[in-house]
């Protein structure tokens, strides 16, 4: 049996298919499906029990000029599908593999009503006269039934057809009151439906631009970039996601880059319903992307009423230049490669001066290894401030390059209300996003400004449950605050167990609240997230033999033995001295790290490791050649 490809719904066990839509649902939940399986899923349907050859899938759902690895896309699309119905090729419940042939739907397709009323006509046909209708909307009834049964039979259909019309009037009317407002958004990881896992840049690239548009065009809330990517590739139900997320709303789509032409499909749907509420498709140049996404964000914000004031038009960028951009951001973010990050981000900036984004992504680059403690202040402090600098004179309108030069000023100049004026002025020009308000609590925690630090973390978290989930811990660590700190931090970590960033905030906390057992095993648990088991095996078996003294004597000697091959910060070799509670090395550590205005200094007075030097001379002359207040 064949469904017909007019019917617009397929039900299979506990799933069904939207065929227009493309949307696939369980137990009423919709699960997040790409295109290209949904596509796939549809022509299986079309023909349950029966094989669909590869030959046909290539035809039916890729175009003869598009050049793409045809078995790879085919078999990536196939067990994307499976990941959404929970199958698989060894013990297949939906899809069978018909090795070097194709595939086959095997579970048993309902038949939806559609079919039963045609076959309901086929069974009453001897009753009803056959007459042809002109018009495809006007009802013909028979002018003389032979039979009682024929009245009946035609009366019941006007009924039926009364009754229907009223329902779908009806639950048109529910849908529409369903739809909420949508006042927060997502924008989802957009699918690499290229064939190609190297223009996986390109996705990422393309989603990360949008949801910077939309922050800029709209008065949405637009979560953090960070916190959408976590659900790459998911198969949550969207409800779930758009609730962990603390959004109203989800764009989700894909995007398809073949030689020099772009394809993008994007679709925003409505989080707590999962209404579908608007959706479009998107075909360009491959060299006017930065066109095509600040169209569809307004589209988007249109559709959500939330647009600001026309904007000029979206500046030219030099297609090398963007390109080298979007592979440096793919690099930063999705692989932790920040070396090879900023040297496509220097190539940005050479192929189109003045290209902000190049600037910011350069300005970020030397701040984060900064503050990693991997990179000499020497050389790092006066090309951050300049980057950006030069990003914020170039474009002025996006938050982000003032809170990069808020962080550039602060390093470097240690002025702390000029590095706040530019976080406030992020803050104006995007008053919902979440990074500023982190930024401040930074420059809070710095100045002994705690309980205004914790403010301003609870203003990014809640703003963006899923940003920086170590972010407020942190601050309550700077403050002294320790159960508060463990608390959140746990709490972190039942939703996001790996995050090595928490644990590494958690094992402080652990240790300044001298629960020293609980502090090693969040130092082991810190270096597995990150995919070092050698150093979490040495934390073990340090803890082992010496407690935690021993572990603190291990760092210590891997930071000098780290320090042969890369900077390390003295103030990191200074805090391992501290907790030793050796007094002269700590202090030569603390004025080396004065000398190279070390950034990391900013916040040795939060740390109690330090206190038993508070009184020195030594300590504090480099606390106020800091330009900050002894705190102790």
């Amino acid at each position: 049996m064949s469904v017909s490809p007019t019917e617009n719904v397929i039900r299979f066990g506990l799933f069904e298919l939207e065929l227009k839509s493309g949307q696939l649902r369980k137990n009423g939940s919709r699960i997040r499906i790409p295109r290209q399986p949904a596509q796939v899923l549809a022509l299986l349907l079309e023909r349950p029990g029966e094989v669909v050859t590869r030959e046909e899938l290539r035809q039916r759902l890729w175009s003869p000029d598009t050049f793409i690895d045809f078995d790879h896309a085919l078999n990536k699309s196939v067990q994307k599908l499976r990941d959404a119905l929970g199958d698989s090729a060894e013990s297949p419940r939906f899809i069978e593999t018909i090795p070097r042939v194709g595939y086959r739907f095997i579970a048993p397709v309902k038949e939806n009503a559609r079919r039963v009323i045609e076959e309901l006509d086929e069974q009453t046909g001897d009753e009803l006269p056959a007459e042809p209708a002109s018009d495809k909307n006007t009802l013909i009834l028979p002018t003389e039934p032979r039979t009682k049964t024929g009245w009946l039979l035609v009366a019941g259909c006007m009924a039926a057809l009364l009754m229907g019309a009223g329902w779908l009037a009806y639950t048109k009317h529910e849908r529409e009151q369903q739809i909420a407002p949508v006042h927060s958004l997502a924008v989802l990881p957009l699918d690499n439906l290229s064939g190609d896992h190297e223009q996986d840049y390109f996705a990422d690239g393309m989603t990360d631009e949008l949801t910077t548009m939309l922050a800029k065009d709209s008065t949405l809330r637009i979560v953090s970039r960070t916190s959408a990517m976590q659900y790459r590739r998911a198969t949550r139900p969207l409800p779930e996601i758009a609730q962990a997320l603390g959004v109203d709303g989800v764009v989700e789509g894909s995007v398809e880059r073949s030689g020099d032409k772009v394809h993008m499909t994007l679709q925003l749907i409505q989080g707590s319903s999962d209404a579908h509420v608007w959706a479009e498709s998107y075909d360009r140049d491959a060299n006017n992307t930065v066109s095509l996404l600040n169209e569809a964000a307004m589209a988007i914000a249109k559709k959500t009423n939330s647009a600001v004031a026309e904007r000029p038009p979206a500046r030219y960028v030099n297609p090398e230049a963007h390109d080298a951009y979007m592979r440096g951001e793919h690099l930063w973010y999705s692989e932790n490669n920040s070396d090879k990050a900023k040297d496509y981000f220097q190539r940005a900036v050479e192929l189109e001066p003045d290209y902000a984004l190049g600037w910011l992504g350069l300005s970020q680059y030397y701040g984060s290894n900064l503050l990693n403690g991997r990179m000499n202040p020497m050389e790092g402090l006066v090309p951050m401030e300049a980057a950006a600098q030069k990003a914020v004179e170039l474009d002025g309108s996006l938050p982000d390059p003032h809170i990069a030069l808020c962080g550039s000023i602060f390093f470097k100049e240690h002025d702390w209300a000029r590095a706040d004026r530019e976080c406030m002025r992020a803050i104006d020009l995007d008053p919902r996003y979440a990074s500023a308000y982190r930024m401040r609590a930074r420059l809070f925690g710095a100045v002994n400004r705690h309980d205004e630090g914790i403010a301003q973390e609870k203003i990014a978290t809640e703003l963006d449950p899923s940003g920086d989930q170590w972010g407020l811990a942190r601050s309550y660590l700077w403050a002294r605050k320790y159960d508060l700190g463990i608390a959140d931090a746990r709490l972190r970590l039942e939703s996001s167990p790996h995050n090595a960033k928490t644990l590494e905030n958690l094992a402080a906390l652990y240790r300044c609240k001298g629960m020293y057992e609980e502090a090693a095993q969040a130092w082991e648990d810190m270096f597995s997230a990150r995919g070092d088991e050698v150093s979490a095996s040495s934390v073990r078996r340090a803890f082992a033999e010496g407690g935690y003294t021993a572990v603190v004597r291990w760092n210590l000697a891997d930071l000098k033995k780290q320090s042969l091959q890369h900077y390390v910060s003295p103030v990191l070799l200074a805090l391992a001295h501290a907790q030793l509670q050796q007094r002269e090395e700590t202090l030569n550590s603390l004025e080396e790290a004065y000398r190279s205005r070390d950034p990391l200094l900013l916040w040795v007075q939060d740390d109690p490791a330090y206190d038993f030097v508070h009184s020195d001379e030594r300590y504090r002359s480099v606390i106020k050649g800091m330009g900050l207040q002894p705190a102790y």
